[in-house]
């Protein structure tokens, strides 16, 4: 599945405005994009080496159980929701727990995904996130709001991005799109 080139360019004037504003180092060229506008059937992640120019994964990604089932419609911020979040990420540290290897993650949208860390929403792997569980439901399993990928890659799409790097989650909201302060031109 390709990336949407308008969430790209999204994405990118984020990065951009996260790099300036020094949440990102200077030397930052790895892009993390999932589009929540999208069947949870389809991959809809990507990872993404800038200065490479080429997508390093794209795989399948689940949103919350209380945004939706095969696609992603109802988002919050809030404690025990089990909603996902949207918005942009600095992806931290990663930790050994109930999920296995897992990452945590800093929102940086105020009002939409600032409460990542004390919600745990974090990236992990799970076994509901694959294609034979979506060929049995019509839809990939859903998390308590992280944006889990399948067990299988976890370690590496984690490895990969680890450490003070960009995820976004988009979904064309126009109350978020108007008020992010990373996309404001």
């Amino acid at each position: 599945h390709q990336l949407n080139f308008e969430v790209f360019t999204k994405a990118i004037q984020g990065f951009d405005k996260l790099k300036a504003a020094g949440k990102l180092s200077a030397e930052a060229h790895l892009l993390t994009v999932c589009d929540f506008s999208l069947s949870s059937n389809v991959k809809r992640l990507w990872v993404i080496d800038l200065d490479q120019k080429m997508v390093l994964f794209n795989s399948l990604v689940a949103h919350g159980k209380n945004t939706g089932d095969e696609f992603a419609t109802n988002f919050s911020n809030t404690e025990s929701s089990l909603q996902s979040s949207m918005g942009f990420y600095i992806t931290d540290t990663t930790y050994e727990g109930g999920n296995g290897y897992s990452l945590r993650l800093l929102g940086m949208d105020k009002g939409f995904n600032d409460a990542a860390l004390q919600r745990a929403v974090v990236m992990h792997g799970a076994d509901y996130v694959s294609e034979e569980f979506a060929a049995a439901h019509k839809r990939i399993g859903r998390s308590w709001g992280c944006p889990a990928v399948p067990r299988a890659l976890a370690q590496p799409i984690i490895n990969t991005i680890k450490g003070k790097n960009c995820l976004f989650i988009y979904y064309p909201d126009q109350n978020y799109l108007a008020s992010s302060e990373w996309l404001k031109a």
